[in-house]
């Protein structure tokens, strides 16, 4: 054979037996006896040789027998020996996840939180992905809910951290952003900044809800709750009224995207709220401007808008007395007797 085809068929081989190793490791696992320590399965190189592989696998024995006799601190240690010198071990992994799971005994959130994310890092195929993620999201759940993670070793409590576990839910949601757990982490997003008072977060967690997850079977509860937070920072009819318009929209977008839905009855609640709420502004508008400016024009057409906002209502009713006030007195006429008000009783004094 020529050395034209020689070099080919050599780099050819070359990558088949890459391809056939990287495809071994792909199938290599971990698994542990008491008898026989750890050992691996599916043929595979542990990423390590020599004394260096001798020496993982000691360290990784030790910290797993250390850990069946109950010796979390111990096992700790020789696990994180192993991640820090052997990190390109096949190992590493399996350390990051024991480490993750005693801290969870701990009750050390944030240790063991950092660990599992430590595996999605480094280790991004991991066949256990989707159970790191419900781990993670377990924890952040916990967080929310008011969980004290311990610290000093878990020893002692700590204080409460809703802000971390807000920070957790992001975290899950770059990691595994088309998981199922995605729209839970949104939505736990929203409730955690509600918690915390941060109204414009919260709308904006819910907001990239239903954009990101529009067939989410949370997306009904994602609107009705961007309605019910935007009618939440309505200040009174004398205020600016964006945050009511937001609300009407996310109401009546609610009740037209999910009319069976059993929520539509408070939908349909907080609409009549944000409705009234709307036109008793454009009434006081009227208002000043008919009464404090004497300009009949800019009050004809804020008694009209208030009867726009909510035709069939009290406040409408109000406006077209308004208007009918309005009229009388550009005319230079007397102002209409309002007959659709309760007759004053008439009091007797005896002296």
């Amino acid at each position: 054979m020529s050395t034209l085809f020689a070099r080919p068929l050599a780099a050819f081989a070359l990558v088949l037996i890459a391809l056939c190793l990287s495809a071994g490791a792909a199938r290599a696992e971990l698994v542990w006896n008491p008898q026989n320590g750890w050992r691996l399965e599916g043929g595979a190189l542990s990423g390590v040789s020599g004394p260096e592989a001798r020496n993982a696998l000691d360290l990784m024995n030790k910290a797993r027998t250390a850990e069946e006799h109950g010796s979390k601190s111990s096992a700790l240690r020789s696990y994180a020996k192993v991640t820090k010198k052997y990190p390109s071990s096949i190992y590493a992994a399996e350390a990051y996840y024991r480490s993750a799971k005693l801290y969870l005994t701990r009750r050390q959130y944030y240790q063991a939180f950092d660990s599992f994310e430590q595996i999605l890092v480094r280790y991004p195929n991991t066949k256990r992905f989707n159970e790191i993620i419900g781990e993670q999201y377990r924890i952040a759940s916990a967080m929310l809910d008011g969980a004290r993670p311990r610290v000093f070793w878990g020893l002692i409590p700590g204080l409460p951290n809703r802000s971390k576990a807000i920070e957790y839910f992001e975290s899950i949601l770059v990691f595994a952003p088309y998981s199922d757990y995605a729209p839970l982490a949104l939505m736990n997003v929203a409730r955690g900044h509600l918690k915390q008072r941060n109204s414009e977060e919260a709308i904006n967690a819910l907001d990239r809800m239903i954009n990101s997850y529009p067939q989410s079977l949370l997306a009904p509860d994602a609107y009705l709750k961007l309605g019910q937070t935007h009618a939440s920072l309505v200040d009174g009819p004398y205020y600016d009224q964006g945050s009511t318009k937001e609300a009407l929209t996310y109401f009546e977008d609610f009740m037209i995207l999910y009319p069976n839905d059993s929520n539509v009855p408070t939908a349909a609640k907080g609409l009549d709220s944000m409705k009234q709420m709307l036109s008793e502004s454009k009434m006081k508008i009227g208002d000043f401007y008919f009464y404090k400016r004497s300009n009949y024009t800019a009050a004809r057409v804020f008694y009209n808008e208030a009867i726009t906002a909510y035709p069939d209502s009290p406040v409408a009713k109000r406006a077209k007395q308004k208007l009918a006030e309005v009229e009388a007195k550009s005319a230079g006429k007397p102002a209409p007797v309002d007959t659709t008000a309760p007759a004053k009783k008439k009091r007797f004094w005896l002296f």
